[in-house]
């Protein structure tokens, strides 16, 4: 038999079509007839309690499994996620295409920037590798903007103050009729101490107020299996990526159900991202001295992408790298006991 609504061909007993989803009814006669489209401008689908759902796409049916807060159909693509009012549609469900597609291309990206690491070098040489796998793994994509205040001492002019300073004391010292042996050095070195110590403690002129301004994409996985390789410093490069089919994967690369939902999500993403507002400054500030952080979170956007997960052994210790499959960047790599 052929799908009546795409023409794909099927077999006899089939009730979806797995192509497009469409259910295969019949007429009386024995003629087939295309299944009355779904209502999908509900955008709540059902209550939290429900055990078995419709496809919002499709009208096929969906079990979810204990646990799963994020499911998507595997006839049609379509997905669904648990919130506050319940099972609701996901409007914006995009995918990365796989660019990385055998494992010795993964295998090259991760020597390439592994043996780079001052602490891992020869990783190609001494690391063996026991295990690698691919997935299409979901992720949250959650859009938050962040407005860092803060205040921190600026030590380069600190700096310059405290050289033209000790300049100065140098023509003092001498104007105090001092050659050291006569003592002459002792009234400066107290001044020079009260004034220096004085502007390194923040009784100065050189501490001022910043801002840092920053938008991010922050990835947040939506399974909580894989909390451990949750991104901390990495966004996905969302410029090529599509609505998603999941048709568009290679046959065998199974496509992964969430347990995160979208409230979780936007929390762990302003969770991360205060951190790394907290890092940035840091990193251009040694002398910190208040902060305060204000986000601001959009609607969240599904997004399925392939993963590379490579286990090694290296000098009795298990390490595990993940690998963006679109782009080959490393999400991150953890260190097992």
């Amino acid at each position: 038999m052929y799908c009546i609504k795409c023409g794909t061909e099927l077999p006899q007993d089939a009730k979806f079509c797995y192509k497009c989803g469409a259910e295969q009814t019949a007429r009386a006669g024995g003629q087939q007839a295309q299944a009355a489209k779904p209502d999908s401008s509900r955008n709540v689908i059902a209550a939290a309690t429900v055990t078995e759902l419709k496809c919002p796409g499709c009208g096929a049916p969906i079990k979810p499994q204990l646990g799963e807060m994020v499911i998507t159909c595997e006839y049609c693509g379509a997905s669904i996620s648990l919130a506050q009012a319940g099972w609701e549609d996901i409007q914006k469900h995009t995918m990365l295409p796989l660019r990385l597609m055998d494992q010795q291309s993964v295998l090259k990206v991760i020597y390439d920037v592994m043996d780079k690491g001052l602490l891992r070098r020869h990783f190609s040489e001494d690391a063996k590798l026991e295990e690698m796998s691919l997935s299409v793994v979901p992720y949250w994509i959650v859009p938050v903007s962040a407005r860092t205040t803060y205040t921190a001492v600026d030590v380069y002019a600190q700096v310059g103050t405290i050289a033209t300073t000790a300049a100065l004391f140098g023509v003092m010292g001498g104007a105090f009729g001092g050659g050291r042996e006569r003592g002459g050095n002792v009234g400066t070195g107290l001044l020079e101490g009260t004034l220096v110590g004085g502007m390194i403690g923040g009784r100065g002129n050189s501490s001022r107020a910043y801002s840092l301004n920053q938008n991010y994409q922050f990835p947040v996985v939506a399974m909580k299996a894989l909390d451990e390789y949750q991104p901390k410093n990495y966004e996905f490069e969302l410029e090529e990526r599509e609505l998603f089919d999941s048709s568009r994967f290679p046959k065998g690369i199974k496509v992964l159900n969430g347990d995160v939902g979208e409230e979780a999500a936007e929390y762990e993403a302003k969770t991360n991202v205060s951190q790394l507002q907290y890092t940035k400054v840091h990193a251009q500030h040694h002398m910190v001295q208040s902060l305060h952080t204000e986000m601001d979170t959009s609607d969240p956007e599904l997004l399925h992408t392939p993963v590379w997960f490579a286990r090694f052994e290296r000098k009795g210790k298990k390490i595990v790298v993940v690998v963006d499959g679109h782009t080959g960047g490393i999400i991150n790599s953890i260190g097992l006991d």
